[in-house]
């Protein structure tokens, strides 16, 4: 009797409603809830190694000569070595001619950039508007200009404009004009030739980008009427943005620090120097005037200006990140 009432009487706890169990919070093996913040430096921590051992010595010892005395005399040993502190910074800002060379680089870098800018973003645009085998023949176009090294690229745009054998000028009906001679003709040339190596990696960069938007985006904008312009402006720009930064960023970069083209195109930087930038002017101040000592000042006035451009990038893409 007890037994059956046992078995007949209702569960105390209903399996429906007993309470789960607290989820445990996920830990990995390297030290637990913390351990995955130190994932990504663990595999950075290689590729760190190297660019340390690669960059850190240099940038030491470039910094280095930019407090000494280090002439031609100082490399032959015929001198002492002496410390000048900020002396060669004082004698490079005095120098009127850098402050030239600074807006020049300047100037000449941000027209660069936005040129290839905008020939990169509207081939890209036309990649996605022309057949498999045009849009094939334009992406090997692009990637031979790509991977054509910088001077022989400078030596054949020397002599595609040429005065005298250049066929550019007898297509233009120029005559025997010398883009060389003169400064902004001779920058325009350089700009032209950097252009041309520079924006296969924004055409590329941004093609993908672009493949990557819905397509149901694309068309709804369409259907609403959108000119291919505002389709641009108000989709496909905004969605591009952290793309559109990073090629801007890599853009400055690399147009700011620009000096095998105008060393090659205008014979180590123009007539009497009117086409200098800071990489050619550091050049010509450390091994032309073996005054090593302020090329070596203007490199570290570049390196500190691309340290921070690159500062700005890193803070735009995690105020990009933040916001999505």
């Amino acid at each position: 009797m007890t037994h059956e009432a046992t078995a007949l009487a209702p569960p105390t706890t209903s399996p429906k409603t007993a309470p789960a169990p607290a989820p445990r919070s996920p830990r990995t093996r390297g030290g637990g809830r913390h351990g995955s913040r130190w994932t990504p430096w663990l595999y950075l921590a290689p590729a760190l190694l190297v660019l340390a051992a690669l960059l850190l010595y240099p940038i030491y010892q470039l910094g280095l000569i930019s407090f000494l005395e280090y002439t031609q005399a100082q490399v032959s040993g015929g001198e002492p070595t002496t410390f000048k502190g900020l002396g060669n910074y004082r004698t490079l800002f005095a120098d009127a001619q850098f402050w030239q060379v600074l807006l020049a680089t300047v100037v000449f870098a941000a027209a660069c950039v936005v040129t290839t800018l905008a020939v990169g973003c509207a081939l890209a645009v036309l990649l996605t508007r022309i057949r498999a085998l045009p849009r094939l023949a334009l992406m090997l176009a692009a990637l031979g200009a790509w991977a054509t090294p910088a001077v022989t690229g400078s030596t054949v745009w020397v002599f595609l404009f040429d005065p005298d054998y250049g066929p550019v000028n007898r297509l233009l009906g120029l005559g025997d004009f010398s883009w060389t001679y003169g400064r902004f003709s001779a920058f325009a040339l350089v700009l032209f030739e950097v252009v041309w190596c520079s924006f296969p990696f924004v055409m590329v960069t941004v093609y993908a980008g672009i493949r990557a938007i819905p397509s149901e985006v694309l068309e709804a904008a369409s259907l609403d009427g959108a000119s291919q312009w505002r389709i641009w402006r108000s989709v496909i720009a905004p969605m591009l943005r952290p793309i559109l930064i990073v090629v801007t960023i890599q853009s400055i970069i690399w147009d700011f620090k620009v000096f095998t083209q105008i060393y090659v195109m205008t014979a180590g930087g123009g007539i009497a120097g009117q086409n200098l930038v800071l990489n050619v002017y550091a050049y010509q101040k450390a091994f032309a005037s073996s005054q090593y000592s302020l090329g070596s000042a203007i490199g570290v006035v570049m390196l500190l200006i691309l340290l921070t451009v690159t500062l700005v990038y890193l803070r735009l893409m995690r105020r990009q990140g933040e916001e999505l």
